[in-house]
C-alpha cells in the first residue's frame, strides 16, 4: 500500500513546519463523494460538525466564490450558509478564522474529520485557546504562528502536516474516549492492522477582499500493517516513535499504544 504522507518520517514533535507549496496543491481530492459523507453527519451530528458566528458571512462567501474560481464551476448555496456549501465540494474540512480586535479566532467551520473536537467546542476561539490542549504550544510557537497569520500573503499557499497513532480508521473522530478504552482489547498479534497512522494534512491561505485565513484540514488513514510492510519505513517510523519529544509524546498519548507498537516494531 502507498501512503500518501509519512510526516513521522520528517519530525515527530509538533512544530509548525510550515512550508510553500503551489497554489494548484490547495485540495489533494480522494474523496469520490465528500458531500454524501458531510450531509450525513450534519443530519446526525449538527453542532458537531458545523458552527459560524455572527458577521462572518462575508469570508465565507469570499471563500465560496475562489473555490468557484478554481474549480471552473458555479457552487450554489442553495440557501446553506456559503462556507457549508463550499464545504460540500472538498474532501477537506474547512475553517475560518479572522481577526477581531487584536487576535485571530475562528469564526465558522465545516468539520467532519475532527481529531477529538467538535466545531461547537471551537467556534469562537482564538489561536491561543486552540492550541491551548497542545503541550508546550504558548510558550514556544504561538508568537510565530500570530506573525505567520498576520504575514500571509494571498498569493501564498502554506502546507504543514502531523500525524497520531489510532485504533479505528474512522475519519469522524469527535471523542477519543471509546478508541482508547478499546486499547486494552486488542489482540497483540494483531496490532498492525487494528492500529491506524492518522495523517492531518494542512493548509493556510488568505482571502484577499476579507482578508480572513482559510484553514484546511484534511485527514488520511493507513493501518499500521502499511508500514510495517516496508522495513525501511518501519524503520524510520520505529525511529520516530522512539525519539518523540515528550512533549509530542504526552499530547498524543503515544503511551497508551506503547506495548502494541512495540510488538509490531520489534516482532516480538
Amino acid at each position: 500500500m502507498s501512503l500518501r504522507h509519512a510526516p513521522w518520517e520528517e519530525a515527530a514533535e509538533f512544530r509548525i513546519g510550515l512550508r510553500p507549496i503551489p497554489i494548484s496543491d490547495w485540495f489533494e481530492g480522494g474523496d469520490a463523494d465528500p458531500a454524501k459523507r458531510k450531509d450525513g453527519l450534519l443530519a446526525a451530528h449538527p453542532t458537531a460538525v458545523w458552527s459560524e458566528i455572527p458577521g462572518s458571512r462575508p469570508a465565507q462567501t469570499e471563500l465560496l466564490a475562489m473555490l468557484a474560481g478554481a474549480f471552473g464551476h458555479d457552487i450554489a448555496a442553495d440557501g446553506q450558509p456559503p462556507l457549508l456549501a463550499a464545504a460540500r465540494e472538498v474532501a477537506d474540512d474547512l475553517c475560518l478564522m479572522e481577526k477581531l480586535g487584536d487576535a485571530w479566532r475562528l469564526t465558522a467551520l465545516s468539520l467532519c474529520a475532527g481529531s477529538f473536537f467538535t466545531a461547537s467546542e471551537v467556534i469562537g476561539r482564538s489561536l491561543a485557546e486552540l492550541h491551548r490542549p497542545v503541550t508546550g504550544f504558548e510558550a514556544r510557537l504561538l508568537t510565530r504562528v500570530e506573525r505567520i497569520f498576520n504575514n500571509l500573503r494571498p498569493d501564498t499557499l502554506l502546507e504543514r502536516r502531523n500525524w497520531s497513532l489510532v485504533s479505528s480508521p474512522d475519519l469522524y473522530a469527535p471523542d477519543p474516549g471509546p478508541m482508547r478504552a478499546a486499547i486494552p482489547d486488542i489482540d497483540p498479534d494483531s496490532a498492525a492492522n487494528a492500529l491506524f497512522a492518522r495523517v492531518e494534512r494542512q493548509t493556510l491561505r488568505r482571502l484577499p477582499q476579507t482578508g480572513a485565513v482559510v484553514f484546511t484540514i484534511r485527514v488520511w488513514i493507513d493501518p499500521l500493517s502499511a508500514i510495517a510492510a516496508d522495513p525501511e519505513r518501519l524503520a524510520r517510523f520505529a525511529r520516530a516513535w522512539r525519539t518523540a519529544h515528550p512533549d509530542f509524546r504526552a499530547y498524543k498519548q503515544l503511551n497508551l499504544y506503547d506495548a502494541l507498537v512495540s510488538r509490531v516494531i520489534d516482532g516480538v
